[in-house]
């Protein structure tokens, strides 16, 4: 039996022996590659902060002390102490465990913020909530923020606020894991450390700046190089004096593969009685050598993999993602005016080979999407031509700025939208289904949506050479399918399947095109005609889409986006506003929060599969014909 397997929960963990910790540390980065080499998940960043979890649960009482966790993917070895080790066999698989932390699952995850740089927002409130209820010197609140959370704007909109309030009781632990950062200094960094976290040490120096200054002439003088020695020491010994700027105290920084030092900066930021900041310095992928080599990024999320080596077992099939990053080579070629932005997502959007390539003409801006969104307006008013890839789900961070900031301006930034549509994975928060909700209400705005690697090239082309205002580009996350040829184009709508006296149009948005087509050919087999049709760009609804759906009985719509406010009501409002009144079914999302899982496990779940679709569709035009009889016989 391994020491890991006699852990249950925290109050096992605070019964360990001090000098069986490191063992405990080995053994849970074992179970982690072996775990996550056969599911994927985030092994890098959890691999880093082992010895940190450690330390937390053992001064802490989770969960009457409240931690929170930022960025959640930091949290395997959270749950590990917390009793779901026997979870991880079913890691980010369907009715398995989540790759963040989960209400559902347990009482020690108290929020689930797999979008980054949120928790001290929450720390605030909580802190508030049990200074007034009176609870504050029981209930520790505790915000883990790191792997890059601290550069999102949140994050220092909540400190303003947490630094006005010296007495209110918080530790905010900061998991830096970067990889130009200082050494741990010896026992004289931690001697001032616990110094500055002494009650009595601002009583003195009250004291001695009051004595000081009954002497005009000299003591001023006297007081200000004592301060300036005190504050030049801590300076050079913790570096990070914007935090004492915000008026937080600070302890750091911290080796945070030493448990014992750790847990000794966390009683004493526990203890204080205010806002402290604890730096811990990490290594991510630390202990795990394939990790610790990986240039890119440490292993910072993987597939499945041969946990000795730190290979994938299979071969990616070639994703949407990598056709983007060819053809935004072939635009930065083109045109030196393309420039890219992102939020701290190079690698994962593609932009790395445009990065290698044209190193100046990236901007990484940190988790901060809503500056992203601005920083682009302002690249276009500079006489430039931004593409912004994202995440869909990230973008719902930055509407506003898409709003007020491009659109209002008429400005000619290109958004592209990575792993638009269900993710599956990574569940209910990454899931890109509210994207054409959203933009269906910034005026002048263009969305388009790819069904192959051709049209993906197209459509970024067209999108860039667009001057008239803001372009998106949406495609899902994974493999690329086979090309889909048009069968002939009517305006700007690309037929796809065209039967003769067709009966039911389907119009598919991007990728769902396979999909629609499957359904089609299920639909014609019951001997009623279908005309598919893709429009390619799906915002605003192509006038032409009206006049097509006249000639059929019945509209049929299919997104892989939430039903309400998408590409179904889109055209169920330009129908109405053209006069044509043919029933349509629209076929997408649900309004809910869509569990874990594959994608055709998640979309079979709320019906968008062929066969649910073409008998959804065989139903309603059964439904068709005693209406027309009935309307036929009143006539």
């Amino acid at each position: 039996m391994t020491l890991l397997d006699s852990i249950h929960g925290p109050d096992d963990l605070k019964r360990l022996d001090a000098a069986a910790l490191p063992r405990l540390a080995t053994e849970i980065r074992h179970f982690l590659v072996e775990a996550v080499s056969r599911t994927g998940g985030h092994l890098g960043p959890n691999l880093g902060a082992v010895e940190l979890t450690l330390a937390v649960h053992r001064v802490f009482e989770s969960p009457r002390d409240s931690i929170l966790w930022d960025t959640g993917h930091q949290t395997y070895v959270h749950k590990l102490l917390t009793g779901r080790q026997s979870g991880f066999a079913n890691l980010r698989q369907e009715g398995g465990l989540s790759g963040y932390p989960s209400r559902a699952e347990s009482a020690h995850d108290l929020i689930e913020n797999s979008h980054a740089s949120t928790a001290l927002s929450y720390a605030d409130g909580l802190a508030k909530a049990y200074a007034l209820r009176g609870v504050s010197r029981e209930r520790a609140v505790v915000a883990v923020v790191g792997d890059g959370a601290l550069t999102g704007g949140m994050c220092w909109e909540a400190l303003n606020n947490i630094a006005a309030a010296q007495h209110r009781p918080m530790v905010i632990v900061v998991n830096d894991n970067g990889r130009s950062y200082a050494p741990t200094v010896g026992g004289l960094a931690n001697h001032l450390a616990a110094l500055r976290l002494k009650p009595g040490y601002e009583q003195v120096l009250g004291v001695v700046k009051k004595v000081l200054g009954r002497t005009p002439l000299v003591g001023p003088p006297v007081y200000e190089t004592l301060h300036g020695m005190k504050k030049g020491l801590k300076d050079a010994l913790a570096p990070q004096p914007m935090f004492e700027d915000l008026g937080l105290k600070y302890v750091g920084p911290i080796d945070g593969h030493d448990v014992g030092a750790v847990e000794a900066a966390l009683r004493r930021a526990r203890d204080f009685g205010g806002p402290v900041i604890v730096h811990v310095i990490t290594r991510k992928g630390y202990g795990y050598a394939p990790a610790e080599d990986d240039a890119a990024d440490n292993f910072h999320g993987v597939s499945v993999m041969n946990p000795v080596t730190g290979k994938p077992v299979d071969a990616s099939a070639r994703s949407w993602t990598a056709v983007f990053a060819e053809e935004m080579l072939t635009l930065g070629e083109q045109r030196p005016d393309v420039v890219a932005v992102t939020a701290a997502m190079l690698m994962p959007v593609g932009l790395h080979a445009f990065q290698s390539r044209w190193p100046e003409r990236v901007f990484d801006v940190g988790i901060a999407e809503q500056h992203a969104v601005t920083s682009a307006a302002g690249l276009t008013l500079g006489g430039l031509k931004p593409v912004v890839p994202i995440y869909a789900t990230f973008l719902n961070r930055g509407f506003d700025q898409v709003l007020m900031d491009v659109a209002l301006h008429r400005l000619p930034v290109t958004f592209v939208l990575d792993r638009a549509g269900v993710t599956g994975d990574d569940g209910p928060s990454h899931n890109g289904v509210w994207d054409l909700s959203i933009l269906s209400v910034v005026p002048g705005l263009r969305v388009a949506a790819p069904r192959d690697e051709a049209t993906l090239r197209a459509q970024l082309q067209e999108a860039v050479a667009d001057t008239s205002g803001p372009t998106v580009l949406r495609f899902p996350k994974g493999p690329v399918g086979p090309p889909i040829p048009a069968v002939r184009r009517l305006g700007g709508l690309d037929m796809l399947r065209t039967d003769i006296d067709a009966t039911v149009l389907v119009v598919s948005v991007g990728a769902m095109a396979p999909l629609c087509l499957d359904a089609a050919q299920r639909i014609a087999a019951q001997g009623i005609g279908v005309t598919v049709v893709d429009p390619q760009w799906v915002l605003p609804v192509d006038a032409g889409l009206p006049r097509l759906a006249a000639r059929h009985r019945l509209v049929v719509t299919v997104e892989d986006n939430s039903r309400t406010g998408g590409f179904g009501d889109a055209v169920a409002k330009a129908l109405r506003d053209a006069g044509i009144d043919v029933p349509l079914r629209d076929f997408g999302i649900p309004k809910a929060f869509l569990g874990q899982g594959k994608r055709t496990q998640v979309m079979a779940r709320v019906g968008l599969t062929a066969q649910d679709i073409a008998r959804a569709v065989i139903e309603a035009v059964a439904g068709l014909e005693p209406a027309l009889e009935n309307a036929a016989a009143t006539e």
